[in-house]
């Protein structure tokens, strides 16, 4: 699971998997008298990726986000909306609309299809009460800079009408070239801004991945505090690896978490480091770390 990319998590969840007694697990871990001295102190809006648990159902994980103490998970579509409604769970971050990762904005021949799904699902985004839906530049395939600001800027004010007038935020992940996502334009945070700054709404704006960023561009903490202007979401990462945030990897997050809270972000910082425990309750366990590693 560990070297397997977000692509072939995302669709490897669609193929289910045996339920897990999660309310039950998590009284190991979280008992009634520790609850006060492990409250969360709500200076950050916490979420979590939902495929980096993938082999835990989503009714199971709504139940083990809310033991936890936060109530948000990321990346999910209309489909799964009514189980998160269900259990209290906010959609920090839809998706759903979206080619794939490779297919995007900054090539024409796709914006037919994707204004189409675009202007389908913003009102759906907006009705079901959420606020973001993610989008993706896609890969350059020889496509400059130039263009593929040109084209993306383009395509995007296409919906740009229909999202300011529905409240929700388009928002493009940056993701890393070097490892991950060969070939990807919106690579480094100057090129979301600049994008930002042409497309010319703020109903528009970037998820900072935080993993990602450190791989391309690395000085986190300080082009957070230069473009947070530009910046409604965030995703975490253990870097090497895309593990655990802890003392195992290379960033210090809570001094990361501590200049965004700094910076007045009311936004979500979602979890998206894939655990390296094997069984689902320990998996669980590297979530709550990580939540606590950045409840700053």
């Amino acid at each position: 699971m560990a070297n397997q990319s977000r692509r072939v998590a995302i669709k490897n969840l669609v193929a289910g998997t045996a339920a897990l007694g999660t309310a039950n697990m998590l009284s190991s871990f979280t008992t009634p008298e520790e609850i006060k001295s492990t409250a969360l102190k709500g200076n950050i809006n916490h979420s979590v990726c939902r495929w980096c648990y993938g082999s835990i159902p989503l009714e199971d994980l709504c139940v083990a986000v809310k033991k936890i103490g936060f109530s948000a998970i990321d990346l999910v579509g209309p489909k799964d909306w009514p189980t998160l409604q269900k259990h209290g769970i906010f959609s920090s971050m839809c998706n759903g609309a979206e080619l794939n990762l490779v297919d995007g904005w900054n090539d024409k021949k796709f914006h037919p299809q994707l204004i189409k799904n675009y202007s389908e699902m913003i009102p759906l985004v907006a009705k079901a009460g959420y606020k973001q839906l993610i989008c993706f530049s896609g890969s350059r395939r020889g496509i400059d800079d130039e263009t593929g600001w040109n084209n993306c800027a383009e395509g995007l004010k296409q919906i740009m009408g229909l999202a300011e007038k529905n409240k929700v935020v388009i928002v493009m992940e940056l993701l890393n070239s070097k490892v991950n996502h060969k070939d990807y334009q919106c690579d480094r945070t100057p090129w979301g801004v600049e994008l930002c700054k042409r497309v010319g709404s703020e109903n528009f704006k970037l998820l900072y991945d935080i993993y990602h960023m450190q791989i391309d561009e690395g000085d986190v903490i300080r082009t957070i505090k230069d473009n947070h202007q530009y910046i409604s979401h965030y995703h975490t990462g253990g870097v090497p690896g895309r593990n655990e945030i802890d003392e195992t990897q290379e960033l210090y997050y809570p001094a990361i978490m501590k200049a965004i809270v700094d910076l007045g972000f009311k936004g979500y910082v979602a979890q998206e480091f894939i655990p390296t425990p094997k069984t689902n309750e320990e998996k669980l366990v590297s979530l709550e770390k990580g939540i606590k590693i950045c409840d700053v």
